[in-house]
């Protein structure tokens, strides 16, 4: 497979290249496929669906071919996916997408683990360390941290903004040792993912240090967190007649999305052949993507401090990504888009619990309220013609393709339930009345020593911490 540039199409590279990488550092452009090879309709048509690593080994081939030989690529998948998605049916047109079942308890896990293990064998060979840094604003820190820790070969720097991420979420990304390390920086998540990035584009730096990036900038963890859009689709084709009665429904994918990493993942399960209709880009207070989509004008802006804090992104780097596949009226056919307030959130996780039992955490709620509003009016209310104020929280007005198909009830959503609702227990307790239970590989790390290390920030304070510690 050959990989481009976001920013210069010109750009002609593999995928060792592009994962070692992180990102262009000639014109801090991100790395894309030229192209999303479809699964053949044999495969996604079975009658009983493939198993998520089945999946994950024929959506992921076509990536690393001539790069990673087959039986390499099956025991990286077989290591990374010791646990699965799950999907619950929590009403007749609603299912809530689980990800939170791996060891940090959130959806990045499963692009943290596959990107963490491939990395190591591309670096199996090499005589100098790997550095990867890593801008955080809540569980992609903790996930690769996990991931990568004591892996051969590898350093790992987490910069997460002090103060504005949940005390559990801070556990897990201060207590960790050895091969990582967590900065806390005095700033907002904007401001870490600014320091990382700079530091890519720093010519002197990269000099003297190898450096990858780990967030969603990075296309080995993009790739993977599309296995579970494809599984999830899947098993909801095939469940749906029995479920709701609904035959062939038009499956329209709610996510949560804060760097639009997710979304963009999405994205490229469809292209691939993943039978999703539609996605409803969903999100909280930083609304910079759902106003794009309203007005047409992308415009990056400061991030907003919410209770959904993994989406307080206010320059989400994945739309450049999106820009690249789709023209603006392309994006406004495939999405609806969303925005929650606080207050909104609150409201959502204790509807959630009180119609259906089900516990949502707030970043789920985001969607959950979305998919309600979706079908219980708010898309009818755009085709009559009452567009709204895009400025306030709800849906922002435009009308995408499938709406039809929502509003004859031949469609169903699914929810991406980002996290466990336990990592953000003060919000979830204060929504429903009821602490949520923490799992036990949660409890074990809230008696972890700390050890995150403060940083201002300032780009030339943390280059002179990196030269002096790495």
């Amino acid at each position: 497979m050959i990989y481009t540039d976001t920013r210069d199409k010109s750009v002609k590279t593999d995928f060792r290249t592009a994962v070692m990488s992180g990102m262009n550092e000639k014109t801090g452009g991100l790395y894309i496929p030229v192209e999303f090879p479809k699964l053949s309709n044999e495969f996604l048509k079975r009658t009983t669906e493939p198993s998520f690593r089945e999946i994950a080994f024929e959506m992921a081939k076509p990536y690393v071919e001539g790069e990673i030989p087959d039986v390499d690529l099956t025991a990286i998948i077989q290591d990374a996916y010791p646990f699965v998605s799950k999907v619950v049916a929590v009403d007749p047109t609603a299912y809530v997408l689980e990800l939170f079942h791996g060891p940090t308890c959130a959806f990045k896990d499963f692009g943290a683990r596959f990107m963490a293990r491939v990395m190591s064998y591309f670096n199996r060979n090499e005589s100098t360390r790997l550095h990867i840094l890593v801008a955080t604003s809540g569980d992609t820190g903790s996930a690769v941290g996990s991931a990568f820790h004591n892996v051969p070969g590898l350093d790992v720097t987490i910069l997460y903004p002090e103060g504005k991420i949940s005390p559990l979420q801070e556990k897990q990304l201060s207590t960790f040792d050895g091969n990582v390390r967590a900065l806390k920086v005095k700033g907002t998540f904007d401001d870490c993912q600014k320091l990382v990035k700079t530091a890519f584009t720093d010519a002197e730096l990269r000099e003297k240090l190898r450096l990858s990036s780990a967030n969603s900038i990075n296309i080995s963890r993009l790739l993977p967190q599309s296995f579970y859009y494809m599984y999830s689709s899947l098993v909801v084709r095939n469940q749906s007649w029995r479920v709701n009665k609904i035959e062939n429904p038009a499956i329209i994918t709610v996510v949560p999305s804060g760097n639009f990493g997710n979304l963009t993942s999405g994205l490229i399960a469809r292209e691939m052949g993943a039978p999703i209709t539609g996605f409803v880009a969903a999100t909280n207070t930083n609304r910079t993507v759902p106003d794009w989509i309203a007005t047409g004008k992308y415009e990056a802006r400061p991030s907003v401090e919410t209770y959904a804090n993994a989406m307080d992104v206010g320059a989400p780097s994945n739309y450049e990504r999106i820009i690249s596949m789709y023209s603006l009226e392309q994006v406004r056919s495939l999405f609806a888009s969303y925005w929650l307030d606080n207050e909104g959130i609150i409201k959502s996780i204790k509807h959630c619990f009180e119609r259906t039992g089900y516990t949502i955490d707030p970043h789920g709620a985001v969607g959950w309220k979305a998919w309600d509003d979706i079908r219980s009016g708010a898309l009818q209310a755009l085709k009559d013609g009452n567009k709204g104020d895009y400025t306030k929280p709800g849906l922002t007005p435009n009308l995408p393709a499938w709406a039809d198909s929502v509003l004859n009830k031949q469609a169903v959503g699914i929810i991406l339930e980002t996290a466990h609702p336990a990592k953000f227990g003060a919000t979830v307790t204060q929504a429903t009345g009821r602490e949520p239970i923490i799992p036990e590989r949660l409890e074990k790390v809230m008696k972890l020593e700390d050890k995150a290390i403060p940083m201002e920030n300032n780009y030339n304070m943390f280059k002179e911490w990196l030269l002096a510690n790495l």
